[in-house]
């Protein structure tokens, strides 16, 4: 496994997880509602820089590896999935939305495993719809962990409309792959 800025920051971002979910099991007497809210935000807001951060700075000192591309992809699916169940928790997404989201990260690296095993990969090569679906949750997912407004904006109302245009995103790019890959799971499935 290689060791380098990159990969630290991947892994940062794993060992973040624990720290947001963390922060909703302490009881209220110990800190208020508030403080948790904007804690947890600001850990995934961070959380999320590094996504954005780790990949700019693999390609900018050329340091990409095989482990990291499948590091970091899994790290941002662990961060949002159990930002959702966080979420979901505390009934401030729908879970219908929730499944939807969380169903097609499942659904989508099972086809990536399988198209690379049958050496068709490229067929499911990261697109612009799936950028688009992750910058919606990025920003959805902060915004619903804090749920309250600031500087007159209803942060709770963005978040609801921005994990609702995620989960369009969603399905619509789980389609898109879907149909990239069928010629292939066709022909190798007979």
């Amino acid at each position: 496994m290689p060791i380098n800025v990159p990969i630290i920051l991947t892994w940062l971002r794993i060992a973040m997880i624990p720290l947001v979910v963390g922060l909703f099991y302490i009881p209220e007497s110990w800190m208020a509602i508030e403080t948790r809210d904007t804690l947890a935000a600001w850990a995934f807001i961070i959380a999320a820089l590094t996504d954005w951060f780790d990949g700019w700075l693999a390609r900018r000192w050329n340091q990409t590896s095989a482990f990291g591309a499948f590091l970091d992809p899994v790290a941002d699916k662990l961060m949002v999935c159990a930002a959702l169940l966080v979420l979901l928790d505390l009934n401030r997404v729908d879970a219908f939305i929730a499944l939807i989201i969380i169903g097609r990260e499942i659904t989508i690296s099972a086809l990536r495993e399988w198209m690379a095993k049958i050496g068709a990969s490229a067929s499911v090569a990261v697109h612009r719809l799936g950028k688009f679906k992750t910058a919606a949750q990025m920003i959805a997912i902060p915004c619903l962990l804090y749920a309250r407004p600031l500087h007159g904006v209803d942060l709770r109302w963005v978040g609801f409309w921005l994990i609702m245009v995620a989960a369009v995103l969603t399905v619509w790019s789980m389609l898109y792959y879907l149909q990239r890959a069928w010629p292939a799971i066709r022909e190798k499935a007979q």
